[in-house]
């Protein structure tokens, strides 16, 4: 289930040196890809009647926050000399992530983040969390209030993100929750109106692709998630995503997005590489596989370069290194969990 980073401020100050630093090569050996690269920039657009924020469509990579949560840790360790860890840590705060929008400020930091990003020549990659009766009341438990306040939510984010480049992957195992039974019967409709609604909100943005969860291979068939993703507005948004927070193959994944799209008109998709490189774990309590499980290793690096139509991107929704909640050690949901963070750049390959 997806860990919800706790609310945090927006804005981006001192480990940018730090991680700038180590990039540069302090201490460290090995190729790097800096922030913000990987891809070739898109060109800015003309300006237009909604002014010169909106980029003319091109693929372009998406935006590496040099205030987060790994670059505070990587330089933490590099400031206790702690160099071998600091490298490793790199392969995490160089790359672009997405950014869980916060309960409480959700206008100003939608824009604080849009607009670092563009800033930078890139695009901002956001998450939004914050469905009512999110994760059954386990883990990652809460959301918004009632439907209003939800919908209050989501204009602030659409508002923050204005003109500017964004995509948005929307709400992580809301669909599947109402199909395994998990979210209550008598939530099942709203839920589908609110995405459906934060769907059409999101599109009424020049700039903004919107990608609505779909779950992973490992939890219902394409055939049952159809129908209910069609409820819940896949019809406006871009297309889906697959694999949020989970460690299902990459392969695997694709071949589950692809059985999907064909049930709906062959929308594309966008899978979580994140922590997939030695895919799913598959001892101990079936039912607690996906938290904090050992032996994991980051997957490819995010990218719209994947060899296949379908495929949109491999992008990491999900911040390595966060913990997916008090299990096998880890902290709270959302927390950072810099022992796992280690083993999954570790065994990354």
């Amino acid at each position: 289930m997806p860990a919800r980073p706790p609310a945090r401020r927006a804005g981006f100050t001192l480990p940018a040196l730090a991680l700038l630093l180590l990039l540069a090569g302090a201490g460290c050996t090995g190729p790097v890809t800096p922030p913000g690269t990987g891809d070739p920039p898109a060109p800015e657009a003309a300006a237009g009647p909604r002014g010169p924020s909106v980029p003319a469509p091109a693929p372009v990579p998406y935006w590496v926050n040099p205030d987060g949560k790994a670059a505070r840790q990587m330089a933490e360790h590099l400031a206790a000399g702690r160099t071998a860890e600091a490298a490793l840590l790199r392969r995490i705060a160089s790359r672009p992530e997405g950014e869980w929008i916060g309960p409480d400020r959700p206008e100003a930091e939608a824009r604080a983040l849009t607009e670092a990003a563009t800033r930078a020549g890139r695009e901002a990659l956001l998450v939004l969390y914050d469905i009512p009766h999110r994760d059954c009341g386990r883990y990652s438990a809460g959301g918004a209030t009632d439907a209003a306040a939800y919908r209050a939510w989501v204009d602030g984010v659409a508002r923050g993100i204005a003109g500017r480049r964004a995509t948005v992957v929307l709400e992580p195992d809301a669909v599947m929750h109402v199909v395994d039974g998990c979210t209550e019967a008598q939530h099942h409709g709203e839920r589908y109106a609110l995405l459906k609604a934060a769907v059409h909100r999101l599109k009424r943005q020049p700039a903004t692709t919107v990608y609505l969860d779909a779950g992973n291979a490992g939890w219902a068939a394409p055939a049952e998630l159809s129908g209910p993703l069609k409820e819940a507005g896949i019809a406006e948004a871009d297309g889906f995503a697959v694999n949020v927070s989970n460690f299902q193959t990459t392969a695997t994944s694709t071949a589950y997005g692809r059985r999907l799209s064909a049930l709906l008109g062959g929308k594309p998709f966008v899978i979580d590489t994140s922590r997939n490189g030695n895919g799913p774990y598959s001892e101990g309590d079936p039912a607690q596989t996906w938290c904090n499980p050992p032996g994991r290793a980051l997957g490819t690096p995010p990218t719209r370069r994947t060899g296949d139509p379908l495929v949109a991107a491999y992008l990491w929704i999900k911040r390595p290194g966060e913990s997916d909640g008090e299990c096998r050690g880890g902290p709270r949901a959302g927390e950072w969990f810099d022992a796992y963070a280690l083993e999954l750049a570790r065994n990354a390959r």
